[in-house]
């Protein structure tokens, strides 16, 4: 499966809407019947802390997508500041549809060998990524609308489809069709312990 980053990298009017589009949605929260405005993008990282990690990580990954070396440069240095303040490692590399939503940073890894359609809900540690570091294992690829839930692992070359919701603490390693709710079962054991005689 080709990588759809690496494929776009000749587009860059294409790349550059699809920046903007996610500014709109992720930072200033504006409907595309609004015009995009900079100004407004600004305003809004510059006093709500959470939307900075939503627009550092969109210019790296716009960055990234470059065939300047220095912008691809400069995208990895943002991308390891992000990971070291927020204690979310999202790879700058990795494809993410517009309207990403992270309700809690820490724990989260997303891999760069991702490819995640629009409006995804992410919550805390949550690890997305191939079971091996090989060539040949292919891409995680997820629809729109899904929703995971908190301490979710999603390894291998799986494809979830469009308006899936993840249960919290979920391990998924096969393919997952579209409109449906998974979960992995659960069980609580509760063990009680043999009294400690510490008397001597």
């Amino acid at each position: 499966m080709d990588n759809p980053i690496v494929s776009s990298k000749s587009n860059k009017v294409t790349d550059y809407e699809h920046l903007k589009e996610c500014l709109r949605k992720e930072v200033i929260k504006r409907d595309g019947g609004k015009a995009f405005s900079w100004l407004k993008v600004l305003h809004r990282v510059a006093f709500n802390r959470k939307k900075r990690f939503y627009f550092w990580w969109r210019i790296a990954n716009y960055l990234y997508k470059s065939s300047s070396s220095r912008q691809r440069k400069i995208a990895k240095i943002i991308g390891v500041n992000l990971a070291r303040k927020y204690g979310a490692d999202i790879s700058i590399a990795a494809h993410i549809g517009t309207g990403m939503k992270i309700n809690h940073y820490v724990g989260i890894v997303i891999r760069a060998e991702c490819v995640i359609g629009d409006n995804v809900n992410i919550r805390q540690n949550t690890t997305i990524g191939r079971k091996k570091s090989t060539p040949d294992i292919g891409y995680i690829t997820i629809g729109n609308n899904v929703d995971i839930g908190a301490n979710s692992c999603i390894l291998g070359d799986i494809v979830i489809g469009d308006n899936v919701t993840i249960g919290a603490m979920s391990f998924i390693n096969k393919d997952i069709p579209a409109n449906t709710l998974v979960y992995s079962q659960k069980t609580t054991q509760i063990v009680i312990k043999a009294p400690v005689n510490n008397s001597v």
